[in-house]
């Protein structure tokens, strides 16, 4: 690029940005863009070098304070040249070229610094004096912090392009240049660097001052063609045809089905909307088919938004990847019944009808999953439950499990997905009282870029998007916002979920199970809970027993101990142990015993399974327990006071404190409690 042109390009990228700021279309910037209101468009320079003079005298600086740029060590300073080295490549190799013929007749450094204003790179040689005074050099911090006011600092804070006169410097110490910065932001839309010229002045500063937004701005699209030309399409715009290669053009980076991935901050200012994730055809009057089979080198004629006519041109990615067509991946895909299966019989070739609910998973189970055959020992009630669950797992029926906290209840869910034809899909739980409030709605429905301060540039997809084709499984249901319930009724009822702050809906195949330990027809007799909503999850509601009530209490404390025991090697479990264990309330049912039998059998290493190896808090619950299954004591001992009765049982059984414990009705920690209190040793 000659002088003439760059002139020109400062010149056109100057008349543009003044046309932009006319328009009022423009006033919806990307929040990435104009992250600092205080700092942003509304702002005018004076209010600018105004609001950074402050900051200045918040810091404790004064006009005749000595600048302090913190420089860093040389060999912290080549690690940090390491992290931006495609930065700095990038600007080297690839920018400063079209600008060194000018800045090569002027008295002006060129100054790149990471995201913290370290100086990372010069270029170019100051009439302003040597190094050690003008302190442009590599490793030298230039926030406001330390050296007040300047170009690279000020742009930084404020996320724009700024320039920051000889006497707009806070510090006299910098009064004697001028700095015209502009941040360089990368393909995500995150601030990793700032672009600086300094000089004596001799430029015209208003041409300066383009002319490093300019180069900012080629750093920026060098980044995205090096990021995403080889396999994704990229589109140039401008108003201008013979302007659709300049370093000013609007750049859309697009998938092979037309979502945009990526855009430069030209392409979201011009077309004054955030882009992410926006199909093409939702920004220009074309569909990502016809961009496809378009010539490279011809430009065409597009209406943008509606009503703003662009000049377009096509970039194909530089590896054309072949992809088989699957035409399954359609939106509008539906798969054929599946109500029966054939198979060939073996010894007679003769077809033979299988029902679904007899066909085995095509996909193996993880051994974290309990075998659908092995989550009942005996309970006839529990085994009822799950024949019904396993039915209705096929069916577009949802269900609605009741149960205590620490029941099981995701244990069931898990075994119900992976015996089902969606085990090939993902199952997605959700803990909606685990969930903040206020992010509920986000995590659940997800969210387009910019949808709310905090949301990630790329925006999220969704947990019952992720779900597709899958199971959702929603515990806790009812601590569900109310304003959250009215969204997921719509989608439980038109079957598609739309992200906040987007327009564009996604169908959804999800099979749906929630659980509560609530009584939800209370909560929604008392307004906490719609009743509508109730009525569309309950299609099938199963009460999850508790662990006290299930009649295979023993065999199922059994097969647990079993389970934990292929895990990591234990200690057998003993008749009177497992009475022990039986005897137990369990409060905390499946939860509260796995945790028990893990500390036993760590606590025994490998030993027999003793009391004492159980944590003090099993013993507790058995005290406050009223449903003891003991030897009831003779009437004398159960008038007789524990301090009293205690001590004496322990001297009839010689000591034994386990046949003390049984016979006073108490636990182990009673009797070492009362034997102690009376000096015996046990």
């Amino acid at each position: 690029m000659h002088s003439f042109d760059v002139y020109t390009a400062v010149l056109e990228l100057e008349m543009q940005d003044e046309k932009e700021q006319k328009q009022p279309q423009t006033a919806t910037i990307s929040t990435d863009i104009a992250f600092t209101a205080e700092a942003g468009l509304t702002q005018t320079h004076k209010e600018r070098i105004q609001a950074s003079w402050y900051r200045c005298e918040q810091f404790g600086l004064d006009h005749g304070s000595r600048p302090d740029f913190a420089t860093l060590p040389k060999g912290t300073l080549s690690d940090l040249i390491d992290q931006h080295r495609s930065l700095l490549e990038t600007t080297e190799n690839e920018v400063l070229p079209y600008y060194e013929n000018i800045l090569s007749n002027s008295a002006c450094m060129i100054v790149l610094a990471d995201r913290q204003g370290h100086v990372l790179n010069t270029w170019g040689q100051p009439r302003f004096g040597s190094a050690a005074q003008h302190g442009l050099v590599g490793g030298n911090q230039w926030s406001e912090m330390g050296a007040g006011t300047n170009a690279i600092g000020t742009a930084l804070i404020t996320g724009e392009a700024i320039q920051v006169g000889r006497d707009e410097h806070f510090l006299r110490a910098n009064r004697f240049m001028v700095g015209s910065a502009s941040p360089i932001y990368n393909t995500k839309n995150d601030l990793v660097g700032v672009l600086d010229i300094s000089s004596d002045a001799y430029l015209p500063q208003d041409h300066t001052f383009g002319m490093v937004k300019l180069m900012s701005l080629s750093v920026e699209n060098r980044l995205i063609f090096s990021a995403f030309q080889q396999e994704h399409f990229i589109l140039s715009f401008n108003t201008n045809v013979v302007s659709l290669d300049s370093h000013w053009s609007g750049i859309l980076v697009l998938d092979e089905n037309g979502t945009i991935v990526s855009a430069n901050r030209r392409a979201e200012v011009v077309l004054a909307r955030d882009l992410a994730l926006l199909n093409i055809n939702q920004v220009f009057d074309i569909e990502m088919r016809e961009i496809k089979h378009h010539p490279y080198s011809l430009p065409m004629k597009l209406i943008a938004m509606g009503r703003y006519q662009f000049y377009v041109k096509v970039i194909p990615p530089v590896q054309q990847i072949m992809r088989v067509p699957d035409f399954r991946q359609r939106a509008d895909y539906v798969a054929p019944p599946q109500s029966e299966a054939i198979v060939m019989n073996k010894e007679n070739s003769s077809p033979e009808k299988v029902k679904d609910t007899e066909k085995p998973s095509s996909i193996a189970i993880p051994d974290n999953v309990i075998p659908m055959a092995e989550l009942q020992h005996g309970d006839e009630r529990v085994e009822r439950l799950v024949r019904q669950a396993h039915k209705i797992m096929e069916k577009d029926i949802p269900i609605l499990i009741h149960g205590e906290t620490g029941a099981g209840k995701e244990i069931f869910v898990r075994s119900l997905h992976y015996h089902s034809s969606r085990a090939k899909e993902m199952l997605v739980a959700v803990n909606c009282a685990a969930i903040p409030a206020e992010l509920v709605e986000s995590e659940l429905f997800g969210y387009e870029k910019g949808a709310f301060t905090g949301a990630q540039n790329r925006g999220s997809i969704g947990l019952i998007r992720r779900a597709h084709r899958g199971t959702l499984f929603l515990d806790e249901i009812g601590e569900m916002p109310m304003a959250v319930q009215s969204r997921l009724l719509r989608v439980l009822q038109e079957r598609v979920v739309t992200p906040l702050g987007s327009t564009e809906a996604f169908p959804v195949d999800i099979k749906l199970i929630s659980a509560t330990n609530r009584t939800l027809k209370d909560e929604v007799k008392e307004g906490r809970f719609r009743q509508d909503l109730y009525y569309r999850i309950s299609g099938l509601n199963i009460e999850l027993p508790a662990l006290r009530e299930r009649t295979d209490k023993a065999e199922l404390i059994r097969y647990l101990h079993e389970r934990l025991r292929k895990e990591e090697p234990g200690p057998a479990l003993s008749s009177d142990m497992l009475e022990l264990l039986v005897r137990h309330p369990w409060p905390g049912n499946m939860r509260q015993l796995a945790h028990v039998l893990k500390v036993g059998m760590a606590m025994a290493d490998e030993e027999m399974l003793e009391e004492w190896h159980l944590p003090d808090d099993f013993f507790d619950d058995l005290d406050a327990s009223a449903s003891f299954d003991l030897t009831a004591p003779a009437s004398t001992e159960q008038d007789e006071p524990l301090e009293r009765l205690i001590p004496r049982l322990l001297s009839e059984f010689k000591g034994n404190v386990s046949q003390t414990a049984k016979t006073a009705g108490v636990s182990r920690n009673t009797v070492y409690k009362y034997a102690k209190g009376k000096g015996n040793d046990v």
